[in-house]
């Protein structure tokens, strides 16, 4: 009974202890925040909000209001205090506020508060929050994974409340007001609610990741339903929804294990962003001045335009008028030119991306027009980035022909000048281009396939080839249909080529059903054309199948099976690869990992043709059965093999 009672009172002062630790910490809490009101009376500050736990202490705050820069901010909260204060040279209504926020503070609402030299003042709330998982578990786009670009204004209309979207007042809150289908210049309507329906059928095809190009408010008074003329880099526009709802596309994407990669432009924003009229310093945009003095008149008369000359990144003999000329001119009139030389426009690009990260958790970025900044910043913007997500990635769009230049910007790159990008992937553009000359040329010694063979020899180049995106087409460049001269056969033979290289790979909407801008070649609003099924009331429905033609149908169901079977396979993901030179109008290409062999076959022959095997006996395959990718069927691998007619061969040795 002793022993009991002893146990008992040990328990009681136990329990006692908790409560009066608990106490206590909920007492320095209470004084930690004892000030606390949860109030805003601050126009807007940016980001808006943060969190704990970054390997990073700082955060630099953008502060916008009627002349807070003549206020003095101050903070009381543990764990946050103000390192610096700057204000810009070009406006009164800016603050810049240098936070460090040390490993012991904690994630909660917190006052800032700004103070004048006649004792007004003015509160602002802002919050730390909790990371939802930790950094290591942000895992970004690889060799294994294929993904698929979306217009999404033009994929579907989830939800038509959102087409133009009313204000307070009951009118329209963005210059764009109303969609017209008939126009492919103008706004149709699709939506993020329209992805997120349709997550099932991308799936399906056998895709494991999103792109969407980009989401964010466009408030243009044309054309802006591209997404690349950003006015609020931290807002969703509401045309295409919320932010909850790019929330729950990342959420339903992660259930059906695929990623979403964000569409972002550190190069240039919109014309009417809302800083544009009230710039906090004198070069926060490229050619600020010739900005500000045909600002009442400005247009494209008055642009000094981008030479585009991107070589000059790398080019030992570049000007310096050429290199500035393509550097820091505006590439069109209505996006000025971000100037990341400006070290607090610099900070707000870097923590403006890492904010979507964390806050959408992400799959991965894809930046826009990656050669055309300062190239610097651009390793610093994506150092910070996989600093804080080392297993997170990033590809850069270099629209190239030259493997030279798409090389120099990945990640590793032996270059002479020493540049290191922090890009772990780039854009194949010249690949691209050399399987549809591949497929497409007439057969000598240097034309035809022999293009692919050569092409894909260069990899020897690249400091990691299959990080490297491949892709078939985009939203700036012809249909692969249409480069291919609407020849489904060879539509086949190039899908199927760059589904199965050593690279990350990449679809544009609708090449499944075999979409094409025939009518005006080259045309960006036909180019990026509604997709049947997403309106209501579309006479062809390619997600039921409903109108399709015949060759459409087979299109979809190889491009089905092309891609469910890459999804698994490790030979294609990570696979060493082998090729043969193209010999009687026929090219194979092997991916083998383990006792998995995975061989391409690209054939240009109309007539039957016998090819012997005993050339290729090194890749072990003799005796063996295989089955084709694509029919089902299967055959055993002898001396020979019979080729029936032109087209694309996919075996593989997993039954």
């Amino acid at each position: 009974m002793k022993n009991i009672l002893k146990i008992l009172s040990i328990c009681v002062l136990i329990f006692v202890t908790s409560c009066k630790e608990q106490a206590k910490s909920d007492s320095e809490s209470s004084t930690t925040n004892a000030s606390f009101v949860d109030k805003n009376d601050i126009e807007r500050i940016e980001p808006p909000n943060w969190w704990v736990g970054f390997k990073s202490d700082s955060l630099q705050l953008l502060v916008k209001h009627p002349n807070i820069s003549d206020y003095e901010p101050s903070v009381s909260y543990s764990g946050v205090s103000i390192q610096n204060v700057s204000k810009g040279n070009n406006s009164n209504n800016y603050l810049f506020i240098d936070l460090k926020i040390s490993e012991t503070a904690s994630a909660d609402k917190f006052n800032i508060k700004f103070k004048n030299d006649n004792g007004e003042e003015l509160i602002a709330t802002y919050e730390l929050k909790e990371r939802l998982k930790s950094a290591e578990d942000y895992f970004g786009f690889d060799s294994s994974d294929a993904i698929y670009l979306i217009t999404p204004d033009r994929f579907v209309n989830g939800k038509t409340v959102n087409d133009t979207p009313l204000g307070k007042e009951g009118g329209s809150i963005l210059q764009e007001q109303t969609i017209n289908r008939s126009d492919n210049y103008a706004r149709h309507g699709g939506d993020i609610a329209g992805v997120i329906e349709h997550i099932d059928y991308i799936h399906d095809l056998g895709f494991t990741a999103v792109w969407p190009q980009p989401l964010l408010t466009n408030d243009m008074r044309q054309g802006s339903y591209h997404g690349y003329a950003v006015t609020d880099l931290y807002e969703i526009d509401p045309r295409f929804g919320t932010l909850e709802e790019y929330r729950t596309l990342s959420a339903k994407l992660r259930e059906k294990g695929m990623k979403l990669i964000m569409d972002q432009v550190a190069n240039h924003c919109g014309l009417y962003h809302w800083w544009m009229k009230d710039l906090p310093f004198t070069d926060w945009v490229n050619l600020q001045e010739n900005y500000e003095d045909n600002l009442e008149n400005w247009g494209n008369d008055f642009t000094i335009n981008s030479n585009h000359r991107r070589t000059t990144n790398q080019d030992i003999y570049a000007s310096k008028a050429d290199h500035e000329g393509m550097s820091k001119g505006w590439f069109v009139a209505t996006m000025p030119d971000l100037n990341q030389k400006n070290p607090f426009m610099a900070k707000y690009i870097i923590q403006n991306s890492i904010w979507w990260v964390e806050t959408v958790q992400l799959g991965g970025i894809r930046q826009d027009t990656y050669p055309y900044p300062d190239k610097d910043f651009m390793s610093d913007w994506a150092g910070a980035i996989m600093t804080e997500y080392p297993n997170f990635s990033i590809v850069g769009e270099e629209w190239s022909y030259n493997p030279l230049l798409i090389g120099y910007w990945q990640e590793g790159a032996n270059n002479k000048d020493g540049y290191d990008s922090n890009l772990r992937s780039t854009m194949d553009f010249a690949m691209q281009n050399l399987v549809v000359e591949g497929v497409k040329e007439e057969e000598s010694w240097d034309k035809g396939l022999v293009k692919i063979y050569e092409g894909l020899a260069n990899d020897f180049y690249y400091a990691r080839p299959k990080d490297i995106m491949i892709f078939e087409g985009n939203h700036d460049m012809s249909r692969i249909f249409t480069q291919l001269d609407g020849d489904v056969t060879n539509t086949k033979m190039a899908m199927a080529t760059y589904a199965v290289m050593p690279r990350i790979m990449q679809m544009y909407y609708g090449t499944e059903i075999l979409m094409n801008d025939f009518e005006k070649p080259g045309d960006h609003g036909l180019i990026r054309t509604d997709f049947p099924g997403g309106w209501e009331g579309d006479a062809v429905n390619a997600f039921t199948g409903k109108g399709l033609t015949d060759e459409q149908k087979d299109m979809q169901s190889f491009i089905k099976k092309l891609f469910n079977y890459r999804k698994d396979s490790k030979a294609i993901h990570d696979g060493n690869t082998t090729h043969f030179a193209p010999f009687v109008g026929t090219y194979f290409m092997y991916r083998t990992f383990g006792d998995e062999t995975v061989v391409l076959i690209l054939n240009k022959n109309k007539d039957i043709i016998t090819i012997d095997l005993n050339y290729q006996q090194e890749m072990g395959l003799k005796g063996k059965t295989l089955k084709n990718i694509i029919t089902g069927e299967t055959l055993k691998w002898g001396e020979v093999i019979e080729l029936k007619s032109k087209g694309v061969t996919l075996l593989t040795t997993k039954l």
